[in-house]
């Protein structure tokens, strides 16, 4: 009787960091992610804005202090998403943009709200890749590049059973002019996500 209480007593003192962590936003993270895209070119055109999907996935390390967490997450994705504008410097011309793969590094800062809840707020730089076409009547100029930019949003996070989560969060990421255009690109993306913690 004695060895089985101290098996017990051992088994719920290594079971116990286990638990709590289950309770806890601390760890590293992998998650994937799909979504609503939006992007904008700035020209006040009905054509310049377009529909897509976004996917792709991230990684992350949070810490929970209390009830507050703070993290920092990287992202890599992709987006079916292209734009175009007509009559843009001479009339009869075109403009079309393709956005390509999006990376992005960044922090978020939040707070458990409920049980296995966590709102937060997100920030930091994105590198958008960038494909554009210029045609006119008699020329075409294609040329793809990185753009550099800021994004900014807020989400939900909520833990389901062990250590899966799912998320939702909007995003708004601004990558100014385009270079040698007139146009000023933004994005707003409502994502979903489901991952795992470490």
């Amino acid at each position: 009787m004695r060895k089985l209480v101290l098996a017990a007593l051992a088994a719920s003192a290594f079971a116990a960091p286990a638990f709590a962590q289950d309770d806890s936003f601390t760890g590293l993270r992998a998650e994937g992610v799909v979504g609503y895209d939006r992007v904008g070119d700035g020209t006040g055109q009905d054509a310049g804005t377009s529909d897509g999907v976004s996917y792709g996935g991230a990684i992350g390390y949070d810490v929970q202090a209390g009830g507050a967490v703070f993290g920092v997450e990287g992202e890599l994705t992709g987006s079916t998403t292209d734009t175009r504008a007509d009559s843009l410097l001479a009339a009869g011309d075109r403009l079309t943009v393709d956005m390509g793969r999006d990376l992005y590094v960044g922090g978020r800062i939040g707070g458990v709200v409920g049980s296995g809840t966590l709102l937060y707020a997100k920030g930091g730089y994105t590198n958008a890749r960038v494909d554009t076409e210029y045609r006119t009547a008699t020329t075409t100029t294609r040329v793809g590049e990185n753009m550099d930019g800021f994004r900014v949003g807020a989400g939900i996070e909520k833990k389901l059973g062990g250590n899966m989560y799912v998320k939702g969060e909007y995003r708004y990421s601004n990558y100014g002019d385009l270079g040698g255009y007139d146009i000023d690109v933004d994005r707003h993306q409502v994502a979903a996500g489901i991952g795992i913690r470490f």
